[in-house]
């Protein structure tokens, strides 16, 4: 039996968590999908998912197995696709990994862009606040919003993103607002979780001074949307990206305070495992991405 037909079974399967799904992809039986799922288990000697009637997962074995043989079967893809079509047209399909606000806010757009471009390309977008480990975890390449310390990946910044302290109308008439930032401590704070130390804000005064105020409030949340939103509803206090507040700033939910105070700024970047080789569909994308943010 073909060893790539058995991991292509393999891959279909977990990706799509069905073997009706994945033998629809592949053109093939379901019968034939489970046949090579079966023999790939045999010749290595490992259980690679645990099925039931209602569920299927991956056990570690498969979940190792599956992060190296997506990324080995999209560069067969993509040198079999190089040496068909000229090497001018990338091809594949290329997992992106993004942060989920800004995901929705804007890859809908950069991604039917890029589509029109390079309609050979399948791009499967996973949007997570948790920093995936993209080598582990089978993705081409991630956007992260923050500010990067990861010497293992290659980054490269598309913009800076400026934080905004924030409030409703309705919160600075029930409870003043703020001259300076100490005073944010005696305030209710909205908190995000996802940050290394989320009651502490960092800031540097009109002078240059830098300081850091601790903070404390109602409510802690892993996600900016619903932070925002709760702000607008005068819950509090909220320091968040620009992007994230802008609507509600438009619309007069939200104002922004301490305006002569510069807040934490961040990097929106483009990361992807250093490889002797970047594949044509990773290349392309950080490009269109590098174009995007530049207009």
């Amino acid at each position: 039996m073909d060893r790539f037909s058995e991991i292509r079974a393999f891959v279909a399967v977990a990706e799509l968590g069905s073997f009706v799904a994945a033998a629809d992809r592949l053109e093939l039986s379901r019968a034939m999908v489970t046949k090579l799922v079966a023999a790939l288990e045999n010749r290595l000697g490992a259980r690679l998912m645990h099925r039931t009637t209602r569920k299927l997962s991956l056990t570690e074995a498969g979940e190792t197995y599956l992060a190296q043989a997506g990324s080995l079967l999209a560069e067969l893809d993509e040198l079999d696709a190089r040496l068909s079509h000229g090497a001018s047209e990338p091809v594949g399909r290329l997992r992106v990994s993004a942060p989920v606000s800004f995901g929705m806010r804007y890859l809908g757009a950069i991604i039917g862009g890029f589509h029109q471009r390079h309609p050979r390309i399948e791009v499967e977008l996973n949007l997570n606040d948790r920093r995936v480990d993209l080598v582990e975890e089978g993705f081409d390449l991630a956007l992260r919003v923050s500010n990067l310390a990861d010497s293992t990946l290659v980054a490269k910044r598309l913009a800076q993103i400026r934080d905004l302290v924030v409030a409703s109308p309705d919160y600075l008439a029930r409870h003043g607002e703020p001259g300076h930032p100490s005073e944010l401590a005696e305030h209710q704070c909205l908190l995000y979780a996802l940050t290394a130390q989320p009651n502490v804000w960092d800031y540097q005064s009109p002078d240059g001074e830098q300081g850091r105020v601790k903070v404390k409030g109602p409510l802690r949340a892993n996600n900016g949307d619903v932070l925002t939103e709760a702000a607008a509803q005068g819950m509090g206090i909220v320091l968040q990206p620009r992007f994230l507040v802008d609507k509600a700033l438009e619309e007069g939910k939200l104002v922004p305070i301490l305006q002569d105070y510069d807040w934490h700024c961040l990097d929106l970047s483009v990361v992807y495992p250093v490889r002797r080789h970047v594949p044509g569909k990773v290349r392309v994308f950080v490009e269109y991405l590098e174009m995007f943010f530049k207009t």
